[in-house]
């Protein structure tokens, strides 16, 4: 959007002079806080979550959500999968989607001008809305799951705690590792506008899930013997990994089932309470297969690869525990 008019000519990705994919940040960065003098502090029914099942930095909000039993204090509203010229759009006709139940629009990028009426950047998901003060508090997916997972953690339903005050450090510092080399790693790859660009981009990706894969032979999660924020980030790139960034982003040289403790791992994860409900792989594949005709002209969708993420994962066997509320 550029002041507040959409524009289907905009160029939607941005690359740097040696053909590297540049992700723009986003422009929304305000945060619920448990602090009497906030503007915008936690509350049950006050905010209200924009998602795409198909994205992954939505995902994280769904899982989040999911983990900390926050289904009836934060509302969702979810996008159509297939993002064409006019950017995500509400389909309530299909299945898994909604209407847009606070405005009735059509269009997500409307949701954005009642926030700011002159906004211009992308229009991206998720975004938390805050009912009360009728506006976007934020549309970054790491700051979001961290405000569910400290503000709005009394709220849940669930004793979870994803973001331990005196873990917090080692957390952000796997969160932030994961995240150029896997997170973005698999958009550094696919979005690639040059052979070196996408080379770099796929050796530094394969080179980082090795690590992990061998880190996770020897602890249960990414943080050691506790489920953390850093493993719903890891969670929902793997999750797409094999059935789509294998293929069409071609991240080809193995897939997430030939490393056995992370296929483990995702299996684990997968199977916690709530967070199989809120992974929905048909809606990745129609978004990515479909949407990104500049990577498939025919848009076909493939048929397989067909994972049971439901099968035993053994993992229960190494050092550390779910809590009770998610064992």
């Amino acid at each position: 959007m550029l002041d507040g008019e959409w524009h289907t000519d905009a160029e939607m990705l941005e690359h740097d002079e040696g053909g590297e994919f540049e992700r723009e940040e986003t422009s929304f960065r305000e945060w619920v806080e448990d602090d009497e003098d906030a503007r915008f502090r936690p509350e049950a029914g006050r905010y209200h979550l924009y998602v795409s099942y198909a994205c992954p930095w939505a995902h994280r909000a769904l899982t989040t959500r999911a983990l900390l039993g926050l289904e009836d204090v934060i509302s969702v509203d979810v996008v159509d999968p297939v993002r064409k010229d006019q950017g995500w759009e509400f389909a309530p006709e299909k299945e898994g989607c909604t209407p847009d139940s606070l405005f009735g629009h059509d269009y997500l990028r409307d949701v954005y001008t009642e926030a700011d009426p002159d906004y211009t950047g992308r229009v991206t998901v998720p975004v938390l809305w805050d009912k009360k003060e009728e506006t976007i508090v934020n549309n970054e997916s790491e700051e979001i799951i961290k405000m569910f997972a400290d503000a709005f953690d009394a709220l849940g339903d669930r004793d979870v705690d994803l973001y331990p005050e005196g873990e917090r450090e080692e957390i952000d510092e796997i969160i932030d590792d994961i995240y150029p080399s896997i997170n973005n790693g698999v958009y550094r790859a696919g979005f690639a506008d040059s052979q070196a660009a996408y080379e770099r981009a796929v050796d530094e990706l394969f080179e980082a899930l090795a690590t992990y894969d061998d880190r996770l032979g020897e602890q249960r999660f990414l943080a050691g013997e506790s489920l953390t924020l850093a493993d719903v980030c890891m969670y929902t790139t793997l999750f797409r990994f094999d059935e789509v960034y294998h293929t069409h982003f071609k991240c080809n040289v193995k897939e997430i089932a030939d490393h056995e403790n992370l296929q483990d791992y995702l299996r684990e994860l997968y199977q916690l309470p709530g967070v199989g409900e809120v992974s929905r792989i048909e809606h990745c594949k129609q978004h990515y297969y479909r949407s990104h005709e500049h990577l498939n002209p025919k848009t076909i969708v493939p048929v397989g690869p067909d994972y049971d993420l439901s099968e035993p994962h053994g993992r229960d066997s190494l050092p550390g525990e779910l809590p009770a509320d998610l064992a």
